[in-house]
């Protein structure tokens, strides 16, 4: 459902963890009533991709939970700290995590204090070109601490940010590359 109304409220493409486009309006033009209405109509009319697009999306700091997408065996990790960074973590950076699901025969198990590069995130990040590129979850790929990756496989979309950021094994190992 969420895909779906965000798929409405936004003003270029939509893949199934993604959010790519230009904002034109702000928040006004995000109306589910037609592209007809009127400024004032839509400030007036409460609509529901508002109260989505008011939702605060922030970096990723100290007990984020975050979804692991590649095949390590952890399903889902706690950010215990962001190795760089002020206020937290973003798109290709760092991150410490503790692994609070996991598979029954995988390669960490629950408990463990693992490393992970951050490969989608819900903050919105603009583009050179003067586009954005915004998620749907948070996301990240387990590595060890020398950066190597622990899984053999990514799966969803990856943002080709992480070039800049030197990890090229995680872009040639994605599904998709955004």
């Amino acid at each position: 459902m969420a895909a779906f109304l965000r798929s409405k409220c936004s003003s270029g493409i939509t893949f199934n963890h993604l959010r790519v486009g230009r904002t034109l309006m702000g928040s006004l033009g995000n109306n589910l009533y037609g592209a007809t209405s009127s400024s004032v109509e839509a400030a007036t009319r409460p609509s529901h991709c508002d109260a989505m697009s008011q939702q605060i999306r922030t970096f990723i700091q100290m007990r984020t939970n975050l979804k692991v997408v590649d095949n390590s065996g952890a399903k889902r990790v706690m950010c215990i700290a962001a190795k760089r960074g002020k206020y937290g973590a973003r798109l290709g950076d760092t991150i410490i995590g503790s692994v609070k699901e996991a598979q029954p025969r995988g390669k960490v198990k629950k408990g463990d204090v693992v490393y992970g590069v951050v490969v989608r995130a819900a903050m919105k990040k603009g583009r050179s070109d003067g586009s954005e590129v915004q998620f749907d979850d948070n996301a990240i790929v387990l590595v060890n601490n020398k950066g190597e990756l622990i899984g053999t496989r990514v799966f969803g979309p990856v943002p080709h940010e992480l070039r800049k950021k030197k990890h090229l094994k995680i872009l040639a190992l994605a599904e998709h590359i955004v």
